[in-house]
């Protein structure tokens, strides 16, 4: 079995984070809290922007938060929830250190449509 040690994640974490992520559900609500940084959404705003009941929404936000990836503050009468975006960007480079073989230049095209995401169509599969 081969086994990498990362400086940024443990296998362990990397698998629980790309596994809370792998429901279409906890991605929306995931990449709203992103969009929502660094103020983040309370708990019935996030529900309702997704269309989904609140014990549904506690859930998805359950298992996002126990992958690191979601952290929850009460405010008063309501949750407020963020994203994660250290433990977003430890993942991301965990996946991304290897890549190109340690050619930098390889990696340039990616870099260059991470810099203009916003233009991007996000239509790759």
């Amino acid at each position: 079995m081969y086994v990498r040690y990362s400086r940024y994640m443990d296998n362990e974490s990397i698998i629980m984070a790309l596994g809370a992520l792998a429901q279409s559900t906890r991605l929306a609500a995931f990449r709203l809290l992103v969009r929502h940084e660094p103020d983040g959404l309370a708990a019935g705003d996030l529900a309702r922007a997704l269309d989904v009941p609140h014990n549904t929404l506690s859930v998805h936000i359950s298992l996002l938060a126990r992958a690191g990836l979601v952290t929850g503050q009460r405010h008063s009468r309501s949750i407020i929830y963020r994203a994660n975006l250290g433990a977003f960007r430890a993942l991301t480079l965990d996946l991304v250190q290897d890549c190109c073989g340690g050619r930098p230049e390889l990696c340039a095209p990616l870099l260059a449509e991470l810099q203009g995401s916003e233009n991007s169509d996000r239509s790759y599969f």
